[in-house]
């Protein structure tokens, strides 16, 4: 790979610090470099982005990714879709979110089998552009559960948009299936779905079933995720170590304290984006706002922005992902997220921010190595024309995301790539003081030196 040297810009670098004006030199896949206020980089030979000002920030995970949700306006019609045109849409979203400037993400369920296996590795391969990926299992259900979606003459398990787990043993069987296919966690539908006519508050697993799960999972060294809207499934993803929690909305105090307790271990992704759009967007496609609140969702979302404001105010790592991809809420516009993070939960901006990016570093296991602009770190950063901590909603227009970098390969850029600049003499006799590959000089226009 080249050696690129990004100047001139606005460097937010996801430890928590305040953004600064700096550069930053890539060398290979990783972060070689970084100079701030009144210091340039030793460039050498490299290439050069002049940013003009933008705002460099390490790139986002999305938390709660469901590529093969084909932006339809129900789970049935997304599943209707033939496989081998299935697979075609994934890696085609998997793009979309990568030039989103969303440089990895976990997946939260697949609508068939081996969708996100597959994505995963030609995303891993090199074959196709895409975010880091981890994939993840079918949802598993119960019969008549969130997911099961078999008809009285309609039986065909292909058909079904979820692995239906009766028993234990059933339960064995499924997390085995699925490990062998290759999934990096599973997922379980702890809890109910008020659109598919099931409370949000149901827990339709037994105790057995659950135990089942954890201990198979345990064995093969997976993750779980659990689907778990209601309090008690909430308690369940804690007791039987389920790291990923979507949606928490009702947990309780009690709930909330487990949670607390350890919170170096679970992460939760409350996918507000799928509760607010269900409410104020899907007229179009027959919820009103008047259905959706029949069904329950406002009051959910009142007490979900309540219980993550308590969450958010332990410690507890809350980050953005929503289940996009249905029909109002289509792929690319994840980064709504963001902005309901602060709007519903109490963060700040910066906060945010870091909830997308060092979070989900953390989030994707690899917390020593992504999610932060730090020399020796892989080179997964953006550049962003504006400033998202001004206005998140920045991250929302294709047209502000200026470059995205992954591994130090550039698979966006709307910034012109410069020859290497000559050598910035210092003000101190031509004998510059050099510490780590930075030239401290006097603050001149980092332009002036580039050779013709």
């Amino acid at each position: 790979m080249e050696t690129i040297a990004i100047t001139n810009v606005l460097i937010f670098d996801g430890t928590g610090t305040d953004p600064f004006k700096g550069e930053v030199l890539i060398e290979d896949n990783q972060i070689k470099a970084i100079a701030r206020d009144g210091q340039y980089l030793e460039t050498g030979d490299a290439k050069i982005i002049d940013g003009h000002g933008a705002f460099l920030m390490p790139g986002m995970t999305e938390g709660h990714t469901h590529f093969s949700w084909n932006d339809q306006p129900s789970l049935s019609a997304i599943q209707f879709m033939p496989p081998e045109e299935h697979i075609v849409w994934c890696i085609r979203v998997a793009k979309r979110y990568l030039e989103m400037g969303w440089t990895s993400a976990l997946g939260a369920a697949t609508a068939k089998p081996r969708l996100d296996v597959v994505t995963r590795n030609v995303i891993e391969d090199k074959l196709f552009p895409g975010p880091r990926y981890l994939a993840g299992s079918q949802e598993i259900t119960t019969s008549g559960g969130l997911g099961d979606n078999t008809l009285p003459h309609l039986t065909d398990p292909a058909m079904n948009f979820g692995q239906v787990c009766n028993g234990p043993e059933d339960m064995r069987r499924i997390v085995r299936m699925f490990v062998k296919y290759g999934v990096d966690h599973l997922k379980i539908n702890l809890s109910g779905e008020y659109i598919t006519g099931i409370p949000a508050e149901a827990n339709p697993f037994s105790e057995e079933e659950i135990a089942m799960l954890a201990a198979e999972a345990k064995l093969a060294g997976k993750r779980v995720a659990a689907h778990a809207r209601s309090n008690e499934s909430v308690k369940a993803c804690v007791k039987h170590g389920f790291e990923l929690v979507f949606h928490a909305s009702f947990a309780d105090d009690e709930a909330i304290d487990m949670l607390a307790e350890n919170k170096d271990k679970h992460f939760v992704v409350p996918g507000l984006g799928w509760l607010i759009n269900t409410i104020y967007n899907a007229s179009e496609f027959g919820i009103t706002e008047e259905i959706a609140t029949k069904m329950g969702y406002k009051r959910e979302l009142e007490v979900a922005s309540e219980t993550l404001s308590k969450m958010h105010k332990r410690g507890i790592r809350i980050l953005p992902g929503g289940d996009y991809g249905f029909a109002w809420m289509p792929h690319g516009t994840n980064a709504r997220d963001l902005e309901y993070l602060v709007q519903y939960v109490g963060m700040t901006p910066k906060e945010a921010l870091l909830a997308a990016t060092k979070h989900g570093a953390e989030l994707m296991m690899r917390s020593d190595e992504l999610g932060q602009i730090k020399e020796g770190y892989l080179a997964d950063i953006i550049l962003v024309d504006g400033n998202p901590l001004e206005n998140l909603a920045l991250l929302q227009d294709p047209e502000k995301i200026l470059m995205v970098m992954k591994d130090g390969e550039i698979f966006k850029n709307v910034r012109t790539i410069l020859p290497p600049r000559g050598v910035i003499h210092s003000v101190y006799g031509g004998n510059p003081l050099v510490e780590s590959g930075i030239r401290k000089v006097a603050p001149i226009d980092p332009m002036d030196s580039y050779t013709s």
